[in-house]
C-alpha cells in the first residue's frame, strides 16, 4: 500500500516555536518518521502571541477575533507557510509531493465545558500559499459533540507502541505548556487526559523573574526548596479529583503566592507542582504503568524528570531512547492525525476525550490557486 506523505505543524502552549515533521503513514499501523525541525519564535513574536492569549480570554465564539488576534493570526499563518517552505528546501523535499499538511494552529482558549476551543491560524490561506491540501481545526467537532477536544495524540501513541511491540500498561507523558498522559493496556482503547501544568507556569515564572524563556536543564529548580504550603493549596484544585477524560486551558491555575519566594524556590515549587499534578492521575487509572515514556519540551528539564520518577513510582524514559525524537513527537502526531482526518478515521475516543463514540474530525481544504 502506498503511504501518504504528510507534514505536521505544531505551535504549542509553551510558545517556543513551530515544530515541523515529515511522516509517511497509512493512518493506521504503518508509520515511517522522517526529518524534523523547529522554527523558533523571536522575543517579539512571543510577545505578540502572549498578547493574543490575553485578548482571547473573553471570547464566547470561536470566530471572534478582537484586539490583537487578527494580527497574531496573520503572523502565525504566514510564519507556518514560510516554515514549511524552508523545511522542504532544507530537507530536499519536493513540496508538490506532499499529500497533506496538518496545521494545528495556536490554541488561545480552551473551555470545553462551554463547548468552546479556539485555535488561531487560517487553514485556507495556508493551503493557498503552499498549494497543497491542509487539514486543520482538529478539536472543534469533538468539543461540539461533548468531548474535551484534547488530548489528540493518544491514537498516535498507540500506533508507536504497537510498532515497538511494547506491552502494557505503559504511559506516554507529553510535557508541553500543559502536560497530558496516555495510558495503554493491551488492545483496549487508550485512556488519556491532560494531567495539569507542564512547562507553561515554569516558563512564565522564569520570564518574569529572570528574563529567560525557560529553566535550562532545570538547573535553577535544582537549587531551590519546595514551599509545601503553596503546593498543597494548588493541588486542592478540583481538577485533580476529576476522573479522565479531562482537559485544561493554559491559564487554568492561579499560582499566586510566589512573591515571597526566591527565584530558585519558586522554580522548584512550580516544577514540583507539574510532577505532583501528573502523579495525581494514578488515582484514576485501572492499572499503574510500569513504564512512562516522556516527550515534549519538558524532557530537557532534568529536575522535572527526577521529580516525575518519584511521583509516578515507575521508570521514566525519554522517547529518544526508543528512537522517537521527543521534540518531534507532537508534530509527527498531527501529521498522522491529518492523514486519519483525510481518510475519515477516528481521531478521538470515549477514553481520550469523553466523546460518546469514536469520532473523526478536522477540516480539509484545497488550495484555491
Amino acid at each position: 500500500m502506498k503511504l501518504t506523505r504528510a507534514i505536521g505543524l505544531m505551535s504549542g502552549t509553551s510558545l517556543d516555536g513551530i515544530d515541523i515533521a515529515f511522516l509517511e503513514t497509512d493512518g493506521e499501523a504503518q508509520v515511517r518518521t522522517g526529518p524534523f525541525a523547529t522554527r523558533s519564535y523571536s522575543d517579539a513574536e512571543r510577545r505578540l502571541l502572549r498578547a493574543a492569549l490575553a485578548d482571547a480570554r473573553g471570547l464566547t465564539d470561536s470566530a471572534q477575533r478582537p484586539g490583537i488576534l487578527p494580527q497574531a493570526e496573520a503572523f502565525l499563518t504566514r510564519a507556518h507557510g514560510e516554515a514549511v517552505q524552508g523545511f522542504c528546501q532544507d530537507q530536499g523535499l519536493d513540496l508538490a509531493s506532499i499529500d497533506i499538511i496538518s496545521f494545528h494552529g495556536q490554541t488561545v482558549l480552551h473551555h470545553p465545558q462551554k463547548q468552546l476551543t479556539v485555535q488561531i491560524g487560517d487553514g485556507q490561506e495556508l493551503a493557498d500559499v503552499l498549494g497543497r491540501p491542509v487539514a486543520f481545526d482538529f478539536r472543534s467537532a469533538d468539543v461540539a459533540a461533548g468531548g474535551q477536544g484534547a488530548p489528540l495524540v493518544p491514537v498516535y501513541h498507540r500506533a508507536l507502541a504497537a510498532g515497538a511491540s511494547l506491552t502494557g500498561p505503559i504511559g506516554f507523558l507529553n510535557i508541553g505548556g500543559v502536560a497530558n498522559a496516555t495510558i495503554l493496556s493491551g488492545p483496549a482503547e487508550p485512556l488519556a487526559c491532560d494531567t495539569g501544568p507542564g512547562n507553561a507556569l515554569i516558563d512564565d515564572f522564569m520570564l518574569a523573574r529572570t528574563g529567560s524563556a525557560f529553566d535550562a536543564d532545570g538547573a535553577l529548580a535544582a537549587q531551590g526548596t519546595l514551599d509545601e504550603a503553596l503546593l498543597a493549596l494548588w493541588l486542592a484544585h478540583p481538577f485533580f479529583d476529576q476522573a479522565p477524560p479531562k482537559s485544561l486551558d493554559r491559564n487554568a491555575f492561579d499560582v499566586s503566592g510566589l512573591e515571597h519566594l526566591s527565584d530558585a524556590d519558586g522554580a522548584a515549587t512550580l516544577t514540583a507542582f507539574t510532577a505532583r499534578a501528573t502523579g495525581r492521575i494514578l488515582r484514576h487509572v485501572p492499572e499503574r504503568p510500569h513504564l512512562w515514556i516522556a516527550c515534549g519540551g519538558g524532557v530537557h528539564n532534568k529536575t522535572l524528570l527526577l521529580f516525575l520518577e518519584n511521583e509516578l513510582d515507575a521508570e521514566v524514559r525519554v522517547s529518544d531512547e526508543f528512537g522517537w525524537d521527543a521534540g518531534a513527537l507532537e508534530a509527527q502526531a498531527f501529521a498522522y492525525l491529518g492523514v486519519r482526518a483525510a481518510k475519515g478515521l477516528a481521531l478521538t475516543f470515549p477514553g481520550t476525550t469523553g466523546v460518546p463514540g469514536p469520532m473523526s474530525g478536522g477540516r480539509i481544504v484545497q488550495p484555491r490557486r
